[in-house]
């Protein structure tokens, strides 16, 4: 007679116990109910946008939100709800074991404000159309002027370097494009315009308007200019 193999035995045993146990927490977790909606922003940025708002997207626009079981929740849907959001760069959703729905939002980033006749928006960090919030207010240059499909990638790409640039984003306040495709820039503290002339060698003509400046400021002659003109490389033509 064979000896029976307890080991075996409570092997199996162990098997069963831990498949039903899995199997019990996962249908008591499918049939939890969100209990709260969290929403989190990344960065340091202002909010263009509320909490609450993010709130109703994430319960697709009902109030109700304990009446939502996990298992219902589509979290690609909710994410690309969010994502399709005009102030929203990206997202990422999840639910918690105990029923909290967690949304972590990354805003869009304006660099400049374009203003025209018709319309005013933000022109975002990678280049997007991002509309006005009533949240908070962008101090980014105003950018006004011919604005096309020509130069939009270029003027971008100007934006950012400003924005970049501590001392850039501090002191250029608005940009007019002007319908040659040269560039009149404004300063914050002083009552001259920057003629910039065109989008060409835009890194090297900024370091020219630097380098003038600091020498400049020491002894206050900045008061006396009109015109600063950065149109040829390598030097800075000053008119009173």
């Amino acid at each position: 007679m064979k000896k029976i193999n307890w080991q075996n035995i409570r092997l199996v045993l162990m098997f069963v116990l831990v498949a039903f146990l899995f199997s019990f927490t996962s249908a008591r977790n499918e049939s939890r109910k969100i209990n709260k909606t969290v929403v989190q922003f990344e960065g340091d940025n202002a909010l263009f946008m509320k909490k609450e708002t993010v709130n109703k997207l994430l319960i697709e626009n009902s109030e109700n939100a304990p009446t939502i079981q996990k298992v219902k929740l589509d979290l690609n849907k909710l994410e690309h709800l969010l994502n399709t959001n005009d102030l929203i760069e990206q997202s990422n959703v999840n639910v918690t074991i105990d029923g909290v729905l967690k949304a972590v939002v990354k805003q869009k980033t304006p660099i400049a404000r374009i203003l025209n006749e018709n319309e005013s928006f933000y022109i975002d960090y990678e280049g997007g159309v991002m509309p006005l919030s009533t949240n908070f207010t962008a101090r980014v240059p105003l950018v006004s002027g011919v604005i096309n499909k020509k130069n939009n990638e270029e003027i971008t790409q100007l934006l950012r370097i400003i924005y970049e640039d501590d001392f850039l984003k501090k002191n250029i306040i608005a940009i007019e494009v002007m319908p040659n495709g040269s560039l009149k820039m404004y300063n914050r503290n002083f009552d001259y315009f920057i003629d910039f002339g065109s989008l060409r060698n835009v890194e090297r003509k900024f370091e020219d308007y630097k380098a003038f400046f600091q020498k400049a400021v020491i002894d206050s002659s900045l008061y006396k200019y009109k015109k600063i003109d950065l149109r040829f490389t390598k030097q800075v033509v000053c008119t009173k």
